[in-house]
């Protein structure tokens, strides 16, 4: 009991001022990244004298959430104490002063309406996980402006503990899946609303390209073009599939399936592990794995800054951490998979981006693709559908190859024509003139292969 009462006096005692620490200790990673991106401008062509000095503007900002359009429960943010009827949206503007002089020379015919790029980051991550791609990616597509955002319940935003709840006289009928969506959508339509964007090309990594799905499919007026890089949930892998292979796997395996079950379903995530080892140890892990999975990264300077935006990030109070479970099986496939719903929505255009050594089903994409394909030929409205590939990169392909990351964005914006001759190409996985068969160089070879 004592070490209990003790642990419990500590935090009443040191427990803001810890909590402050934190918060300082993330603006200033934040800070040092955002120096960073001032190395990956990606601009390809030569610049005017007068231009060099200053390409870019970067603004931080937040952005305030009225409470009451949220079903979270828990109105008590744990990282804000002055907060009353708001929330807080965290998030980068960057607007390139390059951007007019780049499409000056195009003809009227290769011109159309353009709209500002508004990126979502995955599980873990957060708004400036894109400081390699803000820059490059205003200079020659999405009108010169774009937008990283934390989504709620991560990075700077606003961390209430994540008890959601419906409003039973106004939406008895929604389930935990829908709730969660409902809280990531709702705060990017007020968010929308604030900056008064009445269109925006909408991208979104890992989980953070579902939660852009469900905003699409719900205000699909207000996306001209979704874009979804290495989005997490697409795929269907039934659950009588996963339970006949379950059945005939080994002994351990089958174990270790039911342990992570019930981990899951007791709320445990990765984050909240993180948060609970001596520091020491978590610093120790995510050095490793920065090491490990952004060998690209060679500047000591740069990975020691990504690491502590990595650990604070996951060291600050739990809340969107705990949608986890509500939208992906313990498998890592959507509870709801939405390759059924990205072939039914309103946008008209729809592209997939995934890493050429990328974990995440690529194969989810191409379903999406051929399901498109299928309700057009019965005459019903469907979007294009196009999937492409990044050479030399797995799931974080926005650091691992950024610069080619950064021309599948800009192709995906249908804007592929703008860039110079030295910009490298994606490659194409999939398109509609392929009716979803694989191209020679697949993303999935490896694993299709095993």
């Amino acid at each position: 009991v004592l070490p209990i009462l003790v642990s419990f006096a500590f935090t009443m005692f040191f427990g803001s001022s810890q909590m402050s620490n934190k918060i300082e200790s993330m603006k200033a990673a934040e800070a040092a990244l955002i120096s960073f991106a001032n190395r990956y401008k990606g601009i390809y062509h030569s610049l005017p004298a007068f231009l060099e000095t200053k390409t870019h503007s970067l603004e931080l900002f937040d952005t305030p959430i009225p409470k009451s359009s949220l079903p979270i429960k828990e109105q008590k943010c744990q990282l804000y104490k002055d907060q009353n009827e708001t929330f807080t949206m965290h998030g980068i503007k960057v607007t390139s002063h390059v951007y007019e002089s780049h499409i000056t020379s195009l003809k009227e015919e290769e011109k159309r309406e353009e709209y500002p790029l508004v990126v979502l980051h995955g599980y873990m991550n957060g708004a400036l996980y894109f400081y390699r791609n803000l820059l490059g990616l205003s200079n020659y597509s999405f009108k010169g402006t774009v937008y990283a955002l934390d989504c709620f319940g991560w990075g700077l935003s606003s961390r209430p503990k994540f008890t959601i709840q419906a409003d039973q006289k106004k939406q008895p009928d929604l389930d935990d899946h829908l709730l969660t969506e409902q809280v990531f959508v709702e705060s990017l339509e007020e968010w929308r609303k604030a900056h008064k964007i009445e269109k925006m090309t909408l991208g979104g990594h890992s989980m953070g390209g579902h939660m852009a799905t469900a905003y699409a499919e719900k205000y699909p007026d207000r996306v001209d073009r979704l874009i979804l890089i290495s989005p997490a949930g697409v795929p269907d892998d039934k659950d009588d599939d996963i339970e006949s292979r379950i059945k005939d796997a080994p002994l351990r395996f089958r174990l270790m399936f039911g342990l992570a079950k019930r981990v899951r379903n007791w709320g445990v995530n990765p984050a909240l592990i993180l948060r609970n080892l001596p520091e020491s140890k978590g610093r120790s892990m995510v050095e490793r794995y920065i090491e490990g999975r952004l060998a690209t990264i060679k500047c000591p300077e740069e990975k020691k800054h990504l690491g502590e935006y990595f650990y604070t990030n996951a060291a600050l109070p739990g809340s969107g951490e705990h949608a986890l479970n509500k939208i992906l099986k313990p498998t890592a496939f959507g509870v709801k998979p939405s390759v059924y719903r990205i072939s039914e929505l309103k946008v008209k255009h729809v592209h997939f981006i995934y890493g050429e050594h990328d974990w995440m089903d690529s194969s989810g994409g191409v379903e999406a693709l051929k399901l498109s394909a299928l309700r057009k030929s019965e005459g019903k409205e469907s979007p294009e559908i196009r999937v492409w590939g990044v050479s030399n990169a797995g799931h974080l392909l926005m650091l691992e190859n950024w610069k080619e990351f950064n021309s599948a964005m800009v192709h995906a914006n249908g804007h592929g024509h703008r860039l110079s001759q030295h910009a490298p190409t994606p490659f194409k996985v999939a398109d509609e003139a392929s009716t979803g068969m694989f191209f020679k160089r697949s993303v999935f070879r490896r694993r299709r292969d095993e």
